[in-house]
């Protein structure tokens, strides 16, 4: 039986569609900052249709990087058919980064951008891409400074492509990660002025890990606050099974590492520690 084919986009998606191929094209050889996550995996995937062999999907592997999402972006990668590489990035190193203060994140893509600038000749690559998306503009994230210091193009931005239109854009080209929730760094699962330290960032991800397979869960977030407390965000329908077993999550938070664990009843979702920034704690990059 053939395989159902996808409906045609809308005729300004695939407008943008067209555009971002072209920008790509006139861009030469491009090497893509890839996470494996939905929107660096549209970018790669336009990459490799505008550019064909003069596309590389780059991959930073480090701490933060949550467990699976390596082998996640290799099997993407391959099933573009875009080559891949991994480069080991070393933002643990730096005291900026690891202070997390509000800036956190400029201090993690920059490293990766020099990183990547210093390698263009060993990948045949003349730029570097990445995947922020038009809704990306007007949320608080400072890596986005970072890549316009070092000149790295946002394709997906600069062509007015929405969140949701690259997950039908995914879908459309076949990619298995089209509807795969957001992962951002384990770094940013900790709060702003706690300092990000392997264990903690260790931590986290197993927390989470356990979490996802014990209920059942596709996405869920273990945040650590001051002194070591879990702030867990389980989506709400989730949220009376855990409940019912709170003294087994408990139990198990605290046999990672956390000393308090606390259940937030307003649910999952994204970005929720930004909402303790201020005007008078957001760290201009430096």
């Amino acid at each position: 039986m053939p395989a159902a084919q996808s409906p045609p986009l809308p005729p300004e998606l695939a407008e943008k569609r067209d555009r971002l191929l072209d920008a790509l094209r006139t861009l030469g050889r491009v090497a893509v900052a890839f996470s494996g996550g939905v929107d660096s995996a549209v970018v790669a995937k336009a990459a490799a249709l505008a550019c064909g062999e003069d596309a590389v999907a780059v991959t930073a592997d480090s701490p933060s990087l949550a467990s699976g999402e390596l082998e996640t972006a290799s099997s993407v990668a391959a099933a573009i058919g875009i080559r891949h590489r991994v480069l080991r990035t070393n933002e643990f190193a730096s005291p900026d980064y690891l202070a997390n203060a509000s800036d956190r994140c400029f201090h993690c893509k920059s490293e990766l951008y020099d990183r990547l600038g210093e390698r263009l000749s060993e990948l045949n690559a003349d730029a570097v891409v990445n995947g922020a998306n038009a809704d990306d503009v007007g949320d608080h994230r400072p890596g986005m400074r970072a890549a316009s210091d070092r000149g790295v193009r946002s394709p997906l931005l600069e062509c007015g492509v929405t969140k949701a239109e690259v997950r039908t854009l995914a879908k459309a080209w076949g990619l298995p990660v089209w509807d795969k929730p957001a992962s951002p760094c384990l770094s940013s699962r900790i709060a702003y002025g706690v300092p990000v330290t392997e264990a903690r960032v260790r931590r986290v991800d197993a927390a989470e890990a356990w979490l996802k397979e014990r209920f059942d869960l596709r996405e869920c977030r273990v945040r650590c606050e001051a002194n070591d407390l879990a702030r867990v965000e389980v989506p709400r329908p989730a949220l009376p099974r855990v409940v019912g077993e709170a003294a087994t999550v408990s139990e198990e938070l605290r046999r990672l590492g956390f000393r308090y664990v606390t259940l937030d009843l307003e649910g999952f979702r994204s970005g929720s520690l930004n909402a303790a920034l201020t005007p008078l704690t957001l760290t201009p990059p430096r």
